[in-house]
């Protein structure tokens, strides 16, 4: 099978910024603790909420609208060096997620997980972060399965403006 190409040109500005990350460290911040203190939560930030301790973001680069990441605002990158309070602030963030993404977006499912590691397939292992995620039952469709792209059918200003309000308050 040959393989197809779709023109992505949006995403040379990460990839060039990831690779140089990378390679020699950028300016020593990190994306995730640049975002975690980069104002009150706002589509422009994409932050969706945040907490003393954790916050929810919407994936720049989604699998499927309403990708959320949910991370601790402490610099870190293994679970282990989370702190007890952490941790528990971390699971009540995604729980929060999934509320929000239930509420926004009534899923017939969600997928939640973590990629620790570069090996894993963390693009930015260094803070650690959940992704949250709404699916449906028919969400792969013919592009996904025959060309090998998946279609976001709204943008990140979109999803923010209906994830935010759905955040629960208590």
């Amino acid at each position: 099978m040959p393989l197809e190409q779709l023109w992505a040109g949006w995403r040379e500005t990460y990839v060039s910024a990831a690779t140089e990350e990378e390679r020699h460290g950028g300016d020593g911040t990190c994306v995730f603790c640049r975002i975690a203190e980069s104002g009150a939560p706002s589509a422009a930030n994409g932050v969706v909420w945040r907490g003393e301790l954790t916050f929810a973001v919407l994936n720049a680069y989604p699998y499927a609208s309403g990708h959320l990441l949910v991370l601790p605002r402490r610099h870190l990158s293994e679970m282990g060096q989370l702190t007890g309070e952490e941790s528990a602030a971390l699971w009540q963030t995604t729980c929060g997620a999934i509320s929000a993404i239930s509420t926004a977006y009534a899923p017939d499912g969600i997928n939640m997980g973590a990629n620790l590691g570069h090996a894993a397939g963390a693009g930015i292992p260094r803070h650690l972060h959940l992704h949250v995620l709404p699916r449906w039952s028919g969400d792969t469709n013919f592009m996904t399965t025959v060309g090998g792209v998946r279609v976001l059918p709204e943008s990140l200003t979109a999803a923010w403006e209906k994830l935010h309000p759905a955040w629960p308050t208590s």
